[in-house]
């Protein structure tokens, strides 16, 4: 079932003014998810990572929806969408409904474009269901897992332990002391921006179910990451553009040498002054990237088609 959200409905902390878009709901396993739906033409479909939600594609959905179905989730837990007790928050659990998302809404022709946790959640559906991919947009994720990373392993045995869940949940950690760290420049994280934000897991039950079950994820979810990078040549040939920004503290710049493994003929676009969220720092930037990589790719895509 979709159906429309009514403005009764919405939370009174929801920004429409930055926030002005249709929003549905659909129902997945587990329970519904909200979702943007603005714009007609061929589907960019958005997969957001932790702990934000599909507020962080709200300037490339204002610059794409002239000329395209921008269709962005919030997982579920997060954001507008609902969040069931004794739910399943584990990337895993997350990937299946976003498959059964894109699935209920038929697909095709996908643009998908994925930040984060959205790359582990995403990445599963896009391999199984490749003939139903265009193009693959990457900002700051990754689709492996990080045994042979000393730091993120380190990083992810604090926060994925007893110390890192008390933090998460009695020190709010996730979005007061990591999201602003890993700015490029913590002035762009402006109090309204953070507000939206941090406005869904006001409650210490939230960030403890829904939050932290991500964190411990980092290493606890190593098989899901390995099943990923061993399909990975499945992805080999899709138009793939990954933007990065190089002042990431979460994800360093090396992580960006894995995805030119995955897709050597990727456009890469490094941006030396933004951090973990370019499409937030350098909004502008990002979705003029953005728009001539869909441009290309529906060019190519009509050449190809022609030719056959």
């Amino acid at each position: 079932m979709v159906d429309e959200i009514a403005a009764p409905d919405l939370p009174a902390w929801l920004d429409r003014d930055a926030y002005p878009f249709r929003l549905r709901r659909a129902r997945v396993p587990d329970g519904a998810l909200a979702f943007v739906d603005e714009g007609a033409g061929p589907p960019v479909l958005f997969a957001h990572g932790t702990p934000t939600w599909s507020f962080e594609w709200r300037h490339l959905v204002r610059a794409l929806a002239p000329a395209h179905r921008c269709l962005a989730p919030d997982h579920l837990g997060f954001g507008l969408s609902e969040r069931p007790d004794g739910a399943d928050y584990t990337p895993e659990a997350h990937a299946e409904r976003f498959a059964a998302f894109a699935d209920r809404l038929d697909l095709r022709e996908v643009t998908l474009v994925v930040h984060d946790f959205g790359g582990p959640i995403a990445l599963p559906w896009a391999l199984a269901n490749r003939a139903r991919m265009r193009a693959l947009v990457v900002l700051d994720s990754w689709m492996w897992s990080f045994a042979d990373d000393p730091l993120m392993r380190r990083r992810g045995q604090l926060a994925g332990g007893r110390f890192g869940r008390w933090l998460y949940r009695w020190a709010n950690a996730s979005l007061r002391l990591l999201m602003p760290s890993v700015y490029g420049d913590r002035a762009k994280l402006t109090r309204a921006i953070h507000g939206q934000y941090l406005a869904p897991f006001a409650s210490r039950k939230a960030r403890g179910d829904v939050l932290w079950p991500l964190a411990r994820a980092l290493n606890g979810s190593a098989a899901h990451y390995d099943r990923l990078w061993r399909a990975r040549a499945a992805l080999a040939d899709l138009p793939t553009l990954v933007l990065w920004g190089r002042r990431d503290g979460a994800f360093r710049p090396a992580m960006l040498e894995r995805w030119r493994a995955v897709a050597p003929s990727a456009r890469i676009v490094e941006l030396p002054d933004a951090g973990h969220w370019p499409h937030e720092e350098e909004p502008e930037r990002v979705a003029h990237e953005v728009r001539a990589f869909l441009a290309a790719t529906a060019s190519s895509t009509g050449i190809r088609a022609a030719a056959l």
